[in-house]
């Protein structure tokens, strides 16, 4: 589904089966954000193909974290024509502690190297500059994609609508996310677009949704 402009949100509503929410970047960008779990990819690819996105049209593949859910369909995407990304610091954890999580699920590590290895700062995606922001918390190397110009945040399983990323999982800490969530606070925002949940629009419900978290969450991280 068309959002705005060149943003296209493809939600995971099914409450029976974990995936994620995935979105597409169009125009010069061509980017996917967080292409969820393998098993689910050609339906996501149906799904944008309805809305006039061919896989051959995608060019870069951005993860915000390396959970199963958001990281493994990733594998699906050859890496001689398309642009893998993920966090140095995230290449590093699922090279260790980060590979429990697929063990613990019964899920396959993706067969694949990184060949867009992402850090913190401006980064260029077509003709357009976003801004990678290292957020550990979730897990040590996710990341917030902050779109400038959109005032849009991809911001993975840092912060929803009215809750917060676990830190139950291995690589996972409280006071890392909490700071995490703080600097996501500072940003000039009118969208926030998270792995799951619904999506925040508008500076007043962002900043309420921000508001509710840290009084009402933060005690008990």
């Amino acid at each position: 589904m068309r959002l705005k402009n060149d943003i296209y949100v493809y939600e995971w509503t099914n409450p029976y089966e974990n995936n994620c929410n995935s979105y597409f970047i169009g125009g010069d960008v061509q980017a996917l954000i967080d292409p969820g779990l393998t098993g689910y990819v050609p339906d996501l690819l149906k799904h944008m193909f309805a809305d006039g996105i061919k896989k051959e049209d995608i060019h870069y593949v951005i993860n915000t974290h390396s959970h199963p859910d958001h990281f493994q369909g990733s594998e699906v995407f050859d890496q001689e024509k398309i642009k893998v990304g993920l966090h140095t610091k995230e290449i590093e954890f699922l090279k260790g502690d980060g590979s429990e999580l697929y063990n613990l699920f019964g899920i396959n590590v993706p067969r694949m190297n990184v060949n867009f290895p992402l850090e913190e700062g401006d980064m260029a995606l077509g003709d357009r500059i976003f801004k990678v922001i290292l957020a550990p918390g979730h897990s040590p190397g996710s990341i917030g994609l902050y779109w400038p110009e959109q005032k849009a945040l991809f911001c993975g399983d840092v912060i929803f609508d009215q809750s917060v990323g676990r830190t139950d999982f291995p690589g996972g800490n409280g006071t890392l996310l909490k700071k995490s969530i703080m600097s996501f606070a500072e940003l000039d925002l009118e969208l926030i677009l998270p792995g799951h949940m619904g999506i925040v629009t508008g500076k007043n419900n962002i900043q309420k949704n921000f508001n509710l978290i840290i009084q009402g969450i933060f005690p008990y991280i």
